[in-house]
């Protein structure tokens, strides 16, 4: 699967359990690590794990094998890696303290509306 398309997956699994504030960041000039980074923010511990879970259904169900994820059990802050995305979804709190967005400003960045409008 292409990394575009991956990314419109995970976005509209994402919407799907209506995360907030979804971020998508273009990083392959800025790493070799992956190529976009999706940030989301869920409204509670719980709705953190149920929105990376959902993203995991549904790239599992695409023949998509993680790579790995982190901080399931705190819901704090969830990352799942898809090796060519990194999707990061976190209590607003963790977004505001980490601020990916900005630690990766210059890199391409765009708002998700309703999974479709990528630059």
């Amino acid at each position: 699967m292409r990394s575009e398309d991956l990314v419109k997956l995970a976005i509209a699994a994402l919407e799907e359990i209506k995360a907030q504030d979804i971020t998508t960041i273009d990083v392959r000039e800025k790493t070799s690590i992956t190529d976009y980074m999706v940030i989301a923010s869920g409204t509670s511990s719980r709705h953190v794990k149920s929105l990376v879970d959902n993203v995991l259904e549904k790239v599992k169900e695409q023949g998509v094998r993680p790579i790995g994820s982190e901080g399931l059990d705190s819901g704090e802050w969830a990352l799942l890696d898809l090796g060519d995305i990194v999707v990061h979804v976190m209590l607003p709190t963790a977004r505001q303290f980490y601020d990916l967005e900005r630690l990766w400003q210059g890199a391409e960045q765009s708002r998700a509306q309703h999974g479709v409008d990528h630059e």
